[in-house]
């Protein structure tokens, strides 16, 4: 039997990706998000309107999509309530985000250059996608709170261990772990994996449902 209900998000399960985009001083920004699809050389981005990243892509429109894996889910959670805008919005600040401007050393990630975009990659990502902005849309009706951004992929980084051997176009789907939010929760294959800041944030702890106990929100 099916019962009608009304989630607080729509978070089935999808891939964590640290979007890496370009400040208007010429500094990089990292945020990462986990709205994200691809179909051929394209990625969708679903992104709040008033995220730094969102700033970012729209005056600069280059950006670095890096994948992260489920042993990256500690940086990941020490992302996951900062900004890199100065201003906090009220409605994440409410949630307990806070100003952060140097992301990598909250993240404790580090930088390497890209080959085509001013973006900079994160080096621990085993996987790196160098992209450039190619459509906008507003999104999320009757509201408009955010936006679908379209992004086309220019070059794509591969950790050499995730490839096929001999097949350098196959990236292997039993060697890539990615690092998965379903419902606020982080999951690597089939399991929780780190309690997680984003779920303490948005009012969703899993008490009494045996995926985490109440006190890793302490």
């Amino acid at each position: 039997m099916h019962k009608v209900v009304q989630p607080k998000a729509l978070y089935f399960g999808t891939p964590v990706v640290l979007v890496r985009s370009v400040n208007e001083d010429g500094a990089t920004n990292l945020a990462p998000m986990s709205s994200a699809w691809w179909v051929g050389r394209s990625c969708m981005l679903g992104l709040d309107a008033t995220s730094k990243t969102t700033e970012n892509l729209i005056r600069d429109g280059d950006c670095v999509l890096n994948l992260a894996s489920a042993d990256m889910v500690g940086a990941v959670d020490r992302l996951a309530l900062t900004t890199g805008s100065e201003e906090v919005p009220e409605h994440k600040a409410n949630k307990g985000f806070r100003y952060e401007p140097d992301k990598f050393s909250a993240a404790g990630l580090s930088p390497i250059p890209s080959d085509i975009v001013n973006a900079e990659r994160v080096a621990e990502c085993s996987v790196q996608l160098e992209a450039k902005v190619a459509e906008m849309h507003v999104f999320g009706a009757p509201y408009a709170e955010c936006y679908a951004i379209e992004v086309s992929v220019l070059r794509t980084h591969v950790a050499e261990g995730l490839l096929v051997p001999g097949k350098e176009d196959h990236i292997d789907p039993v060697r890539w772990d990615p690092l998965i939010i379903k419902f606020t929760e982080f999951f690597g294959g089939d399991k929780n994996v780190h309690p997680s800041s984003l779920a303490r944030g948005w009012g969703m702890r899993h008490e009494g449902t045996g995926v985490l106990q109440p006190e890793a929100y302490a």
